[in-house]
């Protein structure tokens, strides 16, 4: 059956209706869903990157212009490095500098470390203001813009540090994957396929079947694979705001991909490491009999399909093994794990070892596949 496109996708929590979603092929739109959110006597700060200040700014300034007191703007370097409280404390001074007070609002316009750094400022600063979120790439339009989940990075440690804080919009012109570079595109797509591992199987075979006018960008097949995902981890969200339980199944392969990520010193994409990380945890769930060989081998075939990697090199599995145990998963001493109990039905395990951890990982390791 065709697949209809939506234009909105409304999120809730106890019946109430938290914030939409909104798709759309433009910023045109902007103004007009402002206005529903009365910010004609707020201040209104976008925060943003120096990668996406350039392409995106000035546009955004001059439509919260016509409908607002007030439009500032912090713009921080681009980077996951900068994803950290330095950068919050210099948000949090200028915020404070030009008197931005409890009423007043934070506009997240960029890639996922921008939508987490504002979202932690915004859940933060005067005990809690409201914030927007304007996603410019597809990792952030499909998952780290979505849901409330913010935060930043502590030294090492990604996103150790952070709040749920839910935003009063999102508005996702998928428009700005067109600069969007095909490396961060393919990273994007890391999350897009573990959603429909998790939680859709139809969702998953649409994925590996519409390939080809996905990656020419076929606007129609983009905004099906966003809505997609989208209506994964709303359903997802709805059921588990604060991740006290079936929110963490969104986590599969980020235990063992946020090792990597670190290891890494975070030269390798988020998404990536997601990808390489939901791969061992396949290859985990085959060897318990959940998942078939053939269901890996699929995996496999869209992980290259995507451009995404299905190794790493420079780094062994007894590396990454340690480098879970500072994991921000970890209850009790024990891992919560996310496998497969067949494509489209992930589960939460506290059961996995280390040995288990490690065989999944020699999959994936360049180094110790070569050492064998």
């Amino acid at each position: 059956m065709e697949k209809e496109i939506i234009d909105r996708i409304p999120v809730h929590s106890g019946g109430d209706r938290l914030y939409d979603i909104v798709l759309t092929d433009s910023f045109a739109g902007l103004q007009k869903e402002l206005e529903t959110l009365s910010v004609s006597q707020r201040k209104l700060c976008i925060v943003t990157d120096s990668r996406v200040a350039p392409l995106y700014l000035a546009q955004v300034e001059e439509i919260l212009a016509k409908c607002c007191r007030m439009v500032g703007r912090f713009v921080f370097p681009a980077g996951e490095e900068n994803k950290n409280l330095d950068t919050v404390r210099a948000l949090y001074e200028y915020l404070i500098i030009n008197k931005y007070d409890r009423r007043d609002c934070l506009v997240a316009l960029g890639g996922g470390v921008v939508g987490d750094l504002t979202g932690f400022a915004a859940a933060t600063y005067l005990r809690g203001v409201d914030f927007i979120q304007l996603p410019t790439t597809l990792l952030s339009q499909v998952d780290s813009g979505i849901g409330g989940k913010t935060g930043v990075d502590f030294g090492s440690y990604k996103n150790m540090v952070g709040a749920f804080h839910m935003p009063k919009l999102v508005y996702t012109n998928v428009s700005t994957l067109k600069t969007l570079p095909a490396k961060q595109f393919s990273a994007g797509m890391g999350e897009v396929l573990k959603h429909g591992l998790i939680r859709d199987r139809e969702y998953f075979s649409w994925l590996v079947e519409n390939r080809e006018p996905v990656l020419k960008g076929d606007p129609k097949a983009l905004r099906l694979l966003i809505q997609g995902s989208d209506l994964i981890k709303r359903e997802v969200v709805e059921l588990d705001p604060t991740e006290q339980n079936e929110r963490a199944t969104l986590n599969f392969g980020h235990t063992l991909g946020h090792a990597i990520e670190k290891l890494k010193n975070f030269s390798m994409l988020h998404g990536h490491c997601v990808a390489v990380g939901a791969l061992a945890a396949m290859e985990i769930s085959r060897r318990r009999g959940m998942i078939t060989e053939t269901d890996v081998e699929n995996y496999r075939g869209a992980l290259a399909g995507y451009g995404l990697p299905a190794s790493v090199p420079d780094l062994s599995a007894d590396e990454v093994l340690a480098a879970t145990k500072s994991d921000k998963k970890m209850e009790a001493g024990v891992i919560k794990f996310i496998l497969l109990n067949g494509i489209g039905n992930a589960c939460i395990d506290r059961t996995v070892t280390m040995e288990e951890m490690r065989e999944g990982l020699l999959t994936v390791m360049d180094r110790d596949r070569k050492a064998v």
